[in-house]
């Protein structure tokens, strides 16, 4: 009947079991999903054929056959998701822009699927490639021309930033919670067969970028994917394969240096001020998603500084970092100078935490493409600029930057941890202090 599992569990079996191990409590928006998406979803699974019988006259776009699909730098789980399965469904090859973090490192063991190949050691010359999970020029890797752009699948709007391409290309921009929620729905459209490691992962990030169906981009359409996904592959209890997955990225932000709990998930941004436009504002923005905020704001001392050094180091007007409580649904913003005190107070208006003016409380707001960002571009656009600040003898934000250049260091952790090291002329100068 063109089921796309050989062994799928009838609608009730499934279901039974599914709901078995909560069926005492209160459902969570995962469980909620699975409970009222569940025969919606049920109906799309028709729709996937059965390994090797993929529909002959199914459309694949000619431009993305063979293609490269590749993410943003700074990579997260849904870009390398997402490069995963479009791969598989355009027949092309799943590329990386830059190295993995805990929980994408986690979804890839728990789905067994193979770590894609730095797209630098993938590219040439005449290498068609798609993006995935993004279409800004600063989140582009350099080794990418952006005249081999054949493709964007994405769910970001669409900013100043926007690449530039020489001819018309393949493009899927859909204002949903998770760009490998488009990839799985893709599959149905194109009729083309899903393995069951691929839904996993698309399934993962999906729980990732949309904070397990809780945050506010989550769409109608996120749910029904998640719904169906979960029937696909046979998963006994969602919540589970979410702890999980949580569990693995809080547990890695414990044992991060500043510099990676600072660069590990930042996008750069640029805006334009002024009457005309023409003064170019450019922004960094991290986000740290945890079920311990306490403990990542614990560490204000250690994030400060760094957030200066990278600020230094990008040559960006203002440097923000977001420390999302996503068992509250809430975050603290990280302030590391008077410039993102000044930008903070136009764009958010929030408390400061405890009278720190170092960080301010942002309320209810968990998402940074839609309630991060926005509300940047607004307070741009509204005129707000980089301030003078005249009379000061030295800005705030240089105070105390950390020195020395990143490396691997591997005094504590075997596997080697990103960290600053003081040049070793530094070090002989406080060796000579001490002695």
């Amino acid at each position: 009947m063109g089921v796309g599992a050989e062994k799928l569990l009838s609608e009730e079996g499934l279901k039974k079991r599914s709901f078995h191990a909560y069926s005492e409590r209160d459902e969570t928006p995962l469980e909620e999903a699975v409970e009222t998406e569940w025969s919606a979803a049920h109906e799309l699974l028709f729709r996937l054929p059965k390994k090797g019988d993929a529909s002959s006259d199914s459309f694949i776009p000619e431009e993305l056959k063979g293609a490269l699909f590749c993410g943003h730098v700074v990579t997260d789980l849904d870009s390398i998701a997402g490069a995963i399965g479009a791969a598989v469904l355009h027949g092309g090859v799943a590329a990386r822009a830059s190295e993995i973090n805990s929980e994408t490192e986690f979804a890839l063991e728990y789905w067994n699927c193979s770590l894609p190949e730095k797209i630098e050691d993938l590219i040439e010359e005449e290498s068609k490639v798609c993006l995935v999970d993004f279409q800004q020029q600063s989140q582009l890797n350099p080794a990418i021309p952006m005249k081999n752009i054949v493709g964007i699948i994405d769910h970001h709007a669409l900013q100043s930033n926007t690449i530039v391409t020489e001819k018309p290309i393949f493009v899927d921009i859909r204002p949903w919670g998770c760009m490998s929620a488009i990839i799985a729905h893709s599959f149905l459209m194109y009729k083309r067969y899903l393995p069951r490691k691929i839904g996993g992962m698309l399934l993962s990030a999906i729980l990732s970028d949309t904070l397990n169906l809780k945050s506010p981009t989550t769409t109608e359409w996120d749910r029904r994917i998640v719904a169906m996904l979960v029937q696909y592959i046979g998963v006994k209890d969602i919540n589970e394969l979410a702890a999980k997955q949580f569990r693995a990225k809080s547990h890695s932000l414990s044992v991060m240096s500043a510099y990676q709990l600072v660069s590990g998930d930042m996008k750069q941004f640029k805006f334009h001020s002024g009457e005309a436009g023409d003064e170019e504002i450019k922004i960094a923005y991290s986000v740290i998603e945890t079920t311990d905020a306490e403990a990542a704001t614990s560490r204000l001392i250690e994030l400060l500084p760094e957030m200066r050094k990278v600020k230094e180091e990008l040559k960006v007007h203002a440097m923000l970092l977001a420390i999302v409580d996503i068992v509250n649904l809430t975050s603290a913003l990280v302030l590391c100078g008077r410039t993102e005190q000044s930008l903070a107070k136009a764009a958010y208006d929030g408390a400061l935490v405890d009278g720190n003016t170092h960080l301010m409380e942002l309320k209810g707001l968990v998402s940074r493409k839609q309630d991060f960002i926005p509300p940047l571009t607004k307070a741009v656009k509204g005129g707000w600029i980089v301030p003078k600040f005249d009379g000061m003898a030295r800005s705030e934000s240089k105070i105390d930057v950390a020195e020395g250049e990143v490396e691997v260091v591997y005094s504590e952790n075997p596997q080697g941890e990103l960290r600053r090291v003081a040049h070793k002329e530094e070090e002989e100068e406080e060796d000579n202090n001490e002695a």
